[in-house]
């Protein structure tokens, strides 16, 4: 498969983070690689992904700090995002995903399921971006 499809993956394991980006890689995704929120969110505003693979535990800031910073960068409200975890995750954390606009899976995470994961990411965002467009044309044609 072809794509032109950027892919953030942002995880303080280094090496899930490099297998996942070879499996992306592999399969037509052109993806960036952080070890920290901070680092994830530098390469996020510099170069806009279309889905972003989150991991949910990472030292000093969780998915969920990341995803409510994330939210505040211009043109980053709506990407889709996967976070990723090893553990349970309670009823609050669960509420602010679902507000935040991110979807939870969690580990293992078997490579076909990354990749079907990503497509539907990526899909999303195609989504979201053509009916942006339309609602922008609307607008810009004024009221009816």
């Amino acid at each position: 498969m072809k794509t032109d499809a950027r892919v953030l993956i942002i995880d303080d394991n280094v090496n899930l983070a490099r297998g996942f980006a070879l499996a992306l890689e592999r399969a037509g995704y052109h993806v960036a690689v952080a070890h920290t929120a901070d680092d994830g969110l530098q390469l996020a505003a510099e170069q806009p992904p279309d889905a972003i693979l989150l991991d949910f535990r990472m030292p000093f800031v969780n998915g969920v700090g990341f995803l409510y910073r994330l939210r505040e960068l211009a043109g980053l409200h709506d990407v889709p995002v996967m976070v990723i975890t090893g553990e349970t995750v309670n009823q609050e954390t669960l509420a602010d995903l679902q507000d935040l606009n991110a979807s939870l899976r969690f580990k293992p995470l078997a490579l076909p399921q990354l990749l079907e994961e990503t497509r539907a990411l990526v899909a999303a965002r195609d989504i979201s971006q053509t009916l942006d467009m339309k609602e922008g044309n609307r607008s810009a044609a004024g009221p009816a």
